[in-house]
């Protein structure tokens, strides 16, 4: 049924291409000017002395920055490099290669200018203290790749007092991107949201957002059931009581009611959908356990940068739909599909948070934009599917302004407009510089 040399050739192919190509352009983004450079006269209105009018309208009213700068439009990615991509703790510096790939991802798909500062610390309290200190310069942050339990607690203090938006693409991204995906994948198996069963292998960032996330989406607490590296998360769980653990000992109070103890492939036992995001793979998730799962049932294998089963060995042990995180299998449920276009719709409307309602309606766009498609190999849009990233943006923009936490209110018409235009902008300018020849082609 697969021919496994030939996909297991395609899933090394990516690795061996970034080695080459990284050294090749030396760098994935660099600093481009939005204004005219007419003679040097121009240098009088950017720089001095014309520039202190500005500045002095920015010094009566900080909301102007919004209007005079480009701080609209920019974002941090803010990393530790503590978890990058399922590598680990590799430190700030392994890790500027994906924080540029995302600022790349932020500029192409998003429109969004994104600057990456991975940072030489691993303490929450100096993250914590160096994002409120840089917060005038950007429009919002991206937190990305910092290890959990530090995650949960760093973006909860970000989020009460920050004055702009602050979010974890681990925690939200993922959990909006995985909702997407769940709410196509029920559409095919046809299972009603509020009666599946719900297993969660690994209890880290991205498993108590989505879980949180599913739970406010209609999915039940009571049929949930979670393992972290130690077992099944339940009531007896006496070694999550610590501050750090809160979040997984909340989820052990309220999911798996009947109590059971064991191991990961406990998740899987009767489930409907179970969600993976533990040690990359293959083999971390063992074929057996998926045979257990439910009729019709749907896994999701998340981890980066080899999912915890291949698909085509989930798919022999009885799987009927399989997602991952890689855009080289079908059904790539990544990060990537969600976070240019909610960022793109926050940004528009200035939203002064990302609520978990903006992160569903960013799912249900995703979902709603798949069913043109949806089959059991095509959950949610590819990321060549440019159209669906506008849609994100607006939903979200609109959701924003719903709940009064937007800065700026317009018509979904005007939104989608402005959203459309920022993304074919960046696009077009990719192409531009790519045809001049000031992008070479390796």
């Amino acid at each position: 049924m697969f021919n496994k040399e030939e996909l297991m050739a395609k899933a090394k192919k990516p690795a061996e291409d970034a080695m080459k190509l990284h050294p090749f352009y030396k760098g994935k983004i660099q600093t481009a000017l939005k204004c005219p450079v007419r003679d040097v006269n121009d240098f009088a209105i950017w720089y001095t002395p014309g520039v202190a009018a500005p500045c002095e309208a920015i010094k009566e009213d900080i909301n102007l920055s919004y209007e005079y700068t480009n701080r609209a439009n920019t974002v941090a990615i803010v990393s530790d490099g503590t978890r990058v991509l399922g590598l680990g703790d590799i430190g700030p510096e392994a890790g500027m290669p994906v924080m540029e790939g995302k600022a790349l991802l932020f500029k192409y798909l998003g429109g969004v200018d994104a600057v990456p500062l991975c940072l030489d610390t691993k303490d929450p309290e100096k993250i914590i203290e160096t994002v409120r200190l840089i917060a005038p310069s950007f429009g919002a942050i991206n937190l990305e790749d910092i290890s959990q339990p530090k995650c949960f607690y760093i973006l909860d203090e970000l989020r009460k007092d920050c004055k702009i938006p602050v979010w974890h693409d681990d925690q939200q991204g993922t959990a909006a991107i995985n909702l997407a995906g769940l709410y196509s994948a029920l559409k095919i198996v046809r299972k009603k949201i509020e009666e599946i069963r719900v297993g969660f292998f690994g209890a880290g960032a991205a498993c108590i957002a989505t879980a949180r996330i599913l739970i406010s989406a209609g999915v039940k607490p009571e049929n949930i059931i979670m393992a972290d590296i130690k077992g099944t998360l339940h009531k007896g769980r006496a070694d999550l009581q610590g501050s750090f653990e809160a979040k997984q000992w909340h989820f052990a109070q309220i999911t798996n009611p009947e109590g059971i103890v064991g191991g990961p492939e406990e998740v899987f036992k009767g489930s409907d959908v179970v969600y993976c995001y533990s040690k990359p793979g293959p083999d971390t998730v063992k074929k057996e356990w998926v045979s257990t799962m439910a009729k019709d049932a749907v896994l999701f294998a998340g981890a980066n940068p080899i999912p915890e089963i291949w698909p085509w060995d989930a798919k022999e042990a009885g799987a009927r739909i399989v997602a991952t995180g890689r855009s080289d299998f079908p059904n790539q449920v990544n990060n990537s599909l969600g976070f240019p276009g909610i960022f793109r719709g926050t940004l528009d409307v200035q939203a002064t948070t990302i609520t978990d309602e903006m992160c569903i309606a960013a799912a249900q766009a995703l979902s709603k934009f798949a069913e043109r498609g949806l089959s059991e190999d095509s959950l949610i849009p590819t990321m060549d599917q440019f159209g669906v990233y506008p849609e994100v943006a607006t939903a979200v923009g609109m959701k924003a302004i719903e709940q009064g936490v937007a800065r700026k209110t317009m018509s979904r018409d005007e939104l989608f407009a402005m959203a459309k235009e920022k993304i074919e902008y960046a696009h077009n300018m990719t192409k531009c510089l790519t045809d001049n020849k000031f992008i070479k082609l390796p």
